[in-house]
């Protein structure tokens, strides 16, 4: 009876303890939630049962990262590479999954329309053996999948792409030919190259140009009303995260997207890309705005030259994310940590621009810290980096704390001040109150002509100084130069 009874309790343990884990709370940061983030050497509090799959729990990296492309991550010099990253504070990469012209970069057994279509060009040979080696450093490994510019499914399904008026299958000012956002068949595809490189080992999946095309060549495109149902290009793009976003999360996939730094806080350039910022981040694990210097045209944030001045230019569009994002968040509702891409290329493509090195990435980065951010990753289409720009591990772990400290005191301060303000106007209110009710109010009697002249007067006198002001403000109007947002989408390879 007793070897009974023990039984059933070892049986009711073990039962209890195959049941599902709760999510880690997100960081403060994300905006989802002021619980701590705790982790658990176990591994199998890290699991999460769908279904019969046993699925990897998110886990919140701060990234310090870099871009290696399909090509790259193939080659000998991927290598290379990752001896140069070794012992730096870069602890993740993002690597082409589905690259610029569609192909998809190495063998995708579960992936049936990948399959259909021929879409492999294996530039990584033994996936396995890649990721195997980046987990055992330590790196956290992103998934980059091109959307909506696939010119190689746009030519293999042409009922999946854009098409002129004439019926004619669209080409971009390259010649490249772009697939339809509003084709839902192309939205499952995305999904489906998503879910085979979590299944690979992918820690994250990034989307990229999840836009339309900006150029002039736009004006040919027939966009069929059974499609667009009314909904606008902004409307179609965060219907797609949303949608990407839920397939995907429901495996426990972290998401992540890149958008165009200039839709921050520009209504035309987010109009015409089809990306409104504070929309797509409420539904993404991250969101990480392209925000190279090079991008800006003259005069953006009142910098004459953006690309001449990355500290300033990266502090100001950061601060325009941070302004975005408080002004949309909703009470209780979920919103994508901020991770930007930085410039790690020099755009001498540009009439006003710098040789970027050692120095102009450091500003960046340290722009980052300063706008209250934590993440960052850098850019290089050749995947040359400034290696001497980045800091030893202990070394970055050194500025970590420093920055921590920092911002606590800066925390502690703006709570004091904000209690001796909330003190002060408190006072003042009682000590007015006070001295409205001592104050003894003269017994007077006038006429209604008199006080009909004294408020003509006291109004011809407000709106004398009214109009004063206003043509002061006209004045100062005119000598100000109004900010210009440019949208740069062309110049050279070194650009997303």
């Amino acid at each position: 009876m007793k070897r009974w009874l023990l039984a059933v309790i070892v049986c009711s343990l073990v039962a209890a303890g195959c049941g599902r884990y709760k999510e880690l709370p997100e960081t403060i940061e994300s905006g989802k939630t002021s619980d701590e983030v705790t982790e658990d050497s176990s591994e199998s509090t890290q699991a999460e049962t769908v279904g019969t799959s046993v699925l990897p729990q998110k886990k919140p990296v701060k990234v310090k990262g870099i871009y290696i492309s399909g090509y790259m991550a193939g080659s000998e010099g991927f290598q290379a590479i990752l001896d140069k990253v070794k012992g730096t504070e870069i602890n993740a990469v993002v690597i082409d999954v589905k690259n610029d012209d569609g192909r998809i970069t190495f063998a995708m057994d579960d992936a049936p329309t990948v399959k259909e279509i021929g879409a492999e060009k294996k530039y990584i040979r033994d996936m396995p053996a890649m990721m195997a080696q980046l987990k055992e450093r330590g790196i956290y490994t992103i998934a980059r999948v091109v959307a909506f510019r696939d010119p190689y499914l746009a030519e293999q399904k042409p009922e999946w792409s854009l098409k002129n008026k004439d019926g004619s299958l669209h080409r971009d000012n390259q010649g490249l030919a772009w697939v339809n956002p509003y084709c839902p068949e192309v939205w499952d595809y995305l999904v489906e190259v998503g879910e085979a490189a979590s299944e690979a080992g992918f820690d994250e999946v990034q989307f990229d140009y999840i836009r339309f095309s900006t150029d002039s060549s736009m004006k040919q495109v027939a966009f069929d009303e059974n499609e667009t149902k009314g909904r606008s290009k902004t409307d179609i793009i965060t219907e797609f995260i949303q949608y990407a976003y839920e397939k995907l999360s429901a495996r426990n996939i972290t998401v992540s997207a890149d958008v165009f730094g200039t839709i921050i806080g520009s209504n035309v350039d987010a109009q015409a890309v089809g990306q409104v910022y504070s929309d797509m981040a409420d539904h993404l694990d991250y969101i990480c705005p392209m925000i190279y210097p090079s991008h800006y045209g003259d005069g953006n944030f009142g910098i004459d030259h953006p690309d001449t001045k990355p500290y300033d230019t990266i502090r100001a569009a950061l601060n325009l994310s941070k302004s975005d994002l408080e002004k949309t968040r909703k009470d209780g509702a979920s919103q994508a940590i901020v991770r930007p891409w930085l410039q790690d290329f020099t755009a001498s493509y540009l009439k006003h621009h710098i040789s970027y090195g050692k120095k102009e990435v450091r500003d960046q980065i340290k722009a980052v810290y300063d706008a209250g951010y934590d993440e960052w990753i850098l850019w290089s289409a050749s995947n040359r980096y400034t290696w001497d720009a980045l800091l030893s591990e202990e070394e970055a772990k050194e500025e970590a704390e420093k920055i921590a400290r920092l911002r606590a005191t800066e925390e502690e301060e703006s709570k004091a001040a904000a209690e001796a303000k909330a003190e002060a106007e408190a006072k003042t209110a009682v000590e007015t109150k006070a001295a409205a009710e001592t104050k003894p109010v003269p017994y007077k009697v006038e006429s209604q002509a008199e006080k009909s002249l004294e408020g003509s007067v006291a109004a011809e006198e407000t709106a004398a100084q009214e109009s004063q002001a206003g043509e002061e403000s006209q004045k100062s109007k005119k000598r100000s130069k109004p900010p210009v947002v440019i949208v740069t989408t062309g110049g050279s390879r070194n650009e997303k």
